[in-house]
């Protein structure tokens, strides 16, 4: 019996130090799966400017290892979206947001990517100045992050929050645009122009559809209708109408009635073998290009007038097509 149990005892011996030399490398594949930890921290500097606080931001994100991350990160404040960003090599990035007046808590939040977790800075308290009591109003976009595989579409909403409403005489409509969005891909509001009410305080809201496409591959032609040639028969028929015309030239009228049927020979001919629809029926559709992948800063305008002058805001959109 005590051979037994010193056997036994030797055996979870050797089994606990493999379980304890094992616990590294779990954990070390347990860390790769899930992404490296990453440090995000956001900066402000703010400056007066027509009546209105300008913060000029900047984002930084770092692994633990303390190299720079990629990807994205939006800028919140009390936790309501205004603004996305898109890091670059160094993994940082800036942008400047005009600032209604009141106190701001901004936060910037990274989303993460393939090999590093999302993360989030602290709080940065800003206080807006007051303005001069001119109508106005701020735009944000939520969410201010996309991420889309080419094909795929979105609803996203851009909000158009007054300032000093109680000052306007009359309705103020606000238009909205994008702009610096990918080639084959569309950005629609709905409604395109939204309209402030005197004396209303809280946002109005248009939604933003954001639709990409995939692409499609080039139809060939079957081999046997790649031997007909519609461009050559368009060139040697009406040679050799006007041979059989000229031959004949000494005859006025005869002369004429070439000059005619060639005129209508090239017009049949240029209405079937060069026109869009005889095209698609002998080559098929035209090929389309899908939305091209990469990341991409969507410009979100807002526009309006005061009767005197132009107003405009904006904010931006971090979109990634994969």
């Amino acid at each position: 019996m005590r051979g037994v149990r010193s056997r036994s005892q030797r055996l979870e011996l050797v089994a606990g130090l493999g379980i304890a030399l094992a616990m590294p490398a779990l954990a070390f594949a347990a860390q790769n799966t899930q992404g490296m930890a990453t440090q995000t921290t956001l900066t402000a500097e703010t400056h007066d400017r027509a009546g209105r606080t300008q913060a000029a931001l900047t984002v930084a994100v770092t692994g633990e290892d303390g190299t720079p991350a990629t990807g994205t990160a939006a800028i919140k404040d009390n936790g309501r979206d205004l603004a996305g960003v898109a890091l670059n090599a160094q993994g940082t990035a800036s942008l400047t947001l005009s600032l209604p007046a009141g106190q701001h808590q901004l936060r910037a939040v990274y989303t993460g990517d393939a090999t590093h977790r999302p993360s989030a800075s602290l709080l940065t308290g800003i206080h807006a100045q007051t303005n001069t009591g001119t109508p106005d109003f701020q735009v944000s976009i939520a969410p201010a992050t996309l991420t889309l595989t080419a094909g795929q579409s979105a609803t996203l909403i851009a909000s158009i929050t007054p300032e000093n409403a109680s000052a306007l005489q009359g309705p103020m409509f606000v238009t909205l645009s994008c702009s610096g969005n990918p080639d084959q891909s569309l950005c629609i509001y709905t409604p395109e122009n939204v309209e402030i009410l005197p004396n209303t305080t809280v946002p109005v809201t248009s939604s933003l559809v954001f639709q990409t496409q995939t692409g499609t591959a080039a139809l060939h032609m079957p081999a046997a209708r790649r031997k007909a040639s519609p461009v050559a028969w368009a060139f040697l028929l009406p040679g050799a109408f006007a041979l059989v015309g000229l031959s004949f030239g000494r005859r006025r009228w005869l002369s004429r009635f070439s000059l005619l049927l060639l005129l209508g020979l090239v017009t049949v001919l240029g209405t079937t073998g060069c026109n869009p629809l005889y095209y698609y029926e002998h080559y098929g559709p035209v090929p389309i290009s899908p939305t091209p992948s990469g990341t991409y800063i969507v410009q979100v305008t807002a526009q309006s007038t005061n009767g005197v002058t132009a107003i405009t805001h904006s904010t931006t959109l971090a979109l990634t097509i994969q």
